[in-house]
């Protein structure tokens, strides 16, 4: 199964289309956005995956009634952390770092997925693997990115939106 996981979209259209697109090429089957949409009208693109989007929100998502009217249309977006099974794969999803360590060393989660420094990350604490997929908008770093997670192997590839 692949998990496309996107972060930070803060209204770029642009890259987030781009983020769409690949990952409809590469067939997701589920798309999980750690936070930061920003707008409502970032669902407009979103909609286009072929696949339920399950989000939470972000710092800069003010939003929040827009947006979770929006995305109930094609998954649902809630107040994180954001915790499921796929495939035998535990997951938590939060938006800021803070609470990533806790979770990684916990031995609760195989994978830990958050986002807000726009900044990838990719890397293991123990058993768990730990993943920023980066920022989809670019304006932070200049290197618009998402990822899409393989699973039950649990191999990343990280995906260039330029």
């Amino acid at each position: 199964m692949r998990i496309g996981v996107l972060s930070d979209t803060h209204d770029h259209l642009g890259y987030l289309r781009r983020a769409v697109d690949a990952l409809c090429d590469l067939q997701v089957e589920l798309a999980l956005h750690a936070g930061d949409y920003v707008a409502p009208f970032v669902v407009n693109e979103l909609q286009r995956l072929p696949c339920r989007v399950l989000g939470i929100f972000g710092n800069n998502d003010g939003e929040r009634v827009g947006l979770t009217r929006r995305l109930s249309e094609i998954g649902q977006v809630q107040v994180q952390p954001l915790f499921l099974e796929v495939e035998g794969c535990r997951i938590a999803m939060v938006h800021e770092p803070e609470p990533v360590e806790a979770f990684a060393r916990s031995g609760l989660y195989d994978l830990v997925i958050y986002g807000h420094t726009h900044q990838q990350e990719l890397r293991t604490v123990g058993a768990c693997l730990v993943l920023n997929p980066g920022e989809v908008c670019g304006w932070l770093t200049d290197t618009p990115t998402c990822a899409v997670i393989t699973l039950p192997e649990r191999t990343v590839e990280i995906l260039s939106l330029r």
